[in-house]
């Protein structure tokens, strides 16, 4: 907690997090146990809308230790057999510095409709010290406004998803991942020209300069690609480049084995459900 000399091991913190009830009042101080892991690990997610729920939902899946915080106690009960959960208002330092935030070493504000919310929970978070602040936005401005705030990433879920959309709405690309400015990977059929051939006989990185870098054959886990890899009708290939380059290499011709022949081939997009989570923009 802030003015401590000590600080709150995260695995302690975790421990009294499932053994105190959902709701935690900002005056109400948990007797969690110094020092039982090092500081500074950890991340804390900050609004349970869709993009946050799922994040934290991801990353303790993943082992990472990861909690949440929202304001509604609702989305508390929802999500609280499933990851660590608290309910607190996260625009109020004190009841941040009570759930011990400033011991994690990310901090994650998923809220974006309540541009006051937002910008209070991030600047509590850079009050606290914490080294990585990723916040979302929903706007260029918002963004900016974050950024002055000192948040250090902005996400811009609806922007990226439209970017990378734009990328897949002709067919010719599965998937389409932006490493980098001018990196690109994407997941795409193998064009007719490569087919049957090793990939140093197909010479694409001469041809198109881009790169070869996995290649999955139906009902088979993706392979890396290697010189003598040889690509057969249906693979689906990985493919790295500049995103000019890619888009070039992707306009090749198809054999009859394209993206409609090969069932276990879906589309990223195609029959998508995710569980409902209603983004109530509260923290």
């Amino acid at each position: 907690m802030a003015g401590n000399s000590e600080g709150l091991g995260l695995g302690a913190v975790f421990q009294g997090l499932l053994t105190k009830p959902h709701g935690l009042g900002t005056a109400e101080r948990i007797g969690w146990h110094r020092n039982v892991r090092p500081t500074g690990a950890g991340v804390l997610v900050v609004g349970l809308g869709q993009f946050g729920s799922s994040l934290a939902l991801t990353m303790d899946s993943l082992g990472q230790e990861v909690l949440a915080v929202d304001r509604s106690s609702r989305i508390v009960a929802q999500w609280a057999s499933r990851f660590p959960v608290v309910q607190a208002d996260a625009t109020d330092p004190e009841a941040l510095e009570q759930l011990g935030a400033a011991e994690f070493g990310v901090g994650v504000v998923g809220i974006a409709s309540s541009l006051e919310s937002s910008v209070l929970v991030t600047a509590n978070l850079v009050d606290l010290g914490i080294r990585q602040i990723w916040a979302k936005a929903l706007s260029a401005k918002h963004a900016q406004i974050l950024e002055r705030m000192g948040a250090n990433h902005i996400i811009n879920p609806e922007a990226d998803a439209g970017a990378r959309v734009a990328h897949l709405v002709s067919g010719r690309m599965l998937d389409y991942i932006e490493v980098d400015s001018g990196f690109t990977i994407v997941k795409m059929m193998a064009p007719t020209e490569i087919i049957g051939k090793t990939l140093a006989e197909s010479a694409v990185r001469q041809k198109y300069g881009v790169n070869v870098v996995g290649v999955k054959s139906p009902n088979q886990p993706f392979r890396f690609a290697v010189p003598d890899t040889i690509v057969s009708p249906y693979d689906v290939i990985l493919v790295s480049g500049a995103p000019q380059y890619l888009e070039q290499f992707a306009s090749r011709p198809l054999s009859d084995a394209g993206p409609n022949a090969a069932p276990e081939v879906r589309h990223p997009l195609h029959g998508l459900s995710p569980e409902p989570v209603v983004d109530t923009g509260k923290a």
